[in-house]
């Protein structure tokens, strides 16, 4: 028998993306009746073959691994027992700032070598080091923490339900700490520099706040259609964001410095003691973050039409064909 799969995301049945439930966990269902009645906004149950692991648990997306839990809405029983917290959150809490470590070690190690006088690293090196960072660290803890590394993007998921907001202090605490370590990190390391990457105007504030502003937009965009959207192509989110990051920090370093991330930002200020519109960096990429969700999710899909992404479709393509050659390679003779 084939696979069986329900997925409820917004309202709205559609294919999951992957496997969670195995077939003996959900043998107590009869074929007549299946009730999702859940009120989490994602619902996912799934029989899969027995040799297959579970990669999607209770109702979790994409990214964030407890993005979809409870924020508040579910029922009491449900909340109770679960508890504020799943099992092995602390994990979580780890991987966030380790992950946030990495992101600002490479970005603004980058970023201050760019700055010297030697020029070891180039401006477009340093944008180069910041997206793929970001690709590494979503492909090494997305399937963890969902690899938030910033606290504009927590928030911004906070606020279309996408994770709860009980658990954002531990979060932007997480990623708060990670940055600011590896800004002495850095201060210790490049001595006797004292710039360890800071972000600062190259001309006005408010160029500064709406450059940050686009720029985050443009990230949080892409952001928010593959990590909760089960129709996006959520295998290349690493890529997508990595390469939005990048992107977007070549067109503005030269001026802001294409920060998006008021943990990248606070790190180095602290480290440097250079504190020059610090502001822009702590409300630019909080607003850009909740308009670019907003606007993905103004536009999401709510029907099955064109549901089905080119690199689906040339998969299917492809494993088509290579069936028929093998059918024509077994029995040669039907070509005669």
């Amino acid at each position: 028998m084939g696979d069986l799969s329900i997925s409820c995301v917004d309202g709205l049945i559609t294919p999951p993306r992957r496997e969670s439930v195995k077939k003996d966990d959900v043998s107590e269902h009869s074929s007549s009746s299946l009730d999702v009645s859940v009120s989490s906004p994602c619902v996912v149950v799934t029989v899969a073959s027995d040799e297959e692991e579970p990669l999607l648990q209770n109702g979790e997306c994409h990214l964030c691994s407890d993005m979809i839990q409870n924020s508040g809405s579910a029922e009491t029983s449900n909340s109770s027992s679960k508890g504020i917290f799943p099992p092995g959150f602390y994990k979580k809490v780890i991987a966030e700032t380790i992950a946030t470590f990495l992101l600002v070690f490479v970005t603004c190690g980058a970023a201050a070598q760019s700055k010297r006088d030697q020029q070891r690293v180039s401006r477009l090196g340093a944008s180069v080091a910041g997206g793929l960072i970001v690709t590494v660290m979503i492909s090494a803890v997305g399937h963890i923490s969902g690899a938030h590394m910033n606290p504009a993007v927590t928030l911004a998921f906070a606020a279309f339900r996408h994770f709860p907001w009980k658990q954002i202090p531990f979060y932007v605490t997480a990623q708060f700490t990670g940055a600011i370590f590896a800004s002495f990190v850095l201060r210790v390391l490049l001595h006797p520099m004292v710039d360890v990457g800071t972000t600062t105007p190259s001309g006005s504030a408010f160029q500064a706040l709406v450059m940050e502003i686009v720029v985050t937009f443009s990230m949080m965009f892409v952001t928010s259609a593959v990590a909760t959207d089960t129709k996006a192509v959520g295998k290349l989110a690493g890529i997508a964001v990595g390469s939005a990051v990048c992107i977007t920090s070549i067109l503005a370093g030269p001026i802001s410095g294409g920060s998006m991330n008021p943990a990248r930002t606070l790190g180095p200020a602290l480290a440097s003691e250079n504190y020059e519109a610090i502001w822009v960096y702590l409300a630019g990429p909080v607003i850009g973050a909740l308009l670019g969700a907003w606007s993905y999710s103004l536009i999401r899909s709510t029907t099955d039409i064109d549901s089905v992404s080119p690199l689906t479709s040339f998969s299917s393509t492809y494993k088509l064909r290579r069936l028929e050659s093998e059918e024509v390679q077994k029995d040669p003779l039907n070509n005669i």
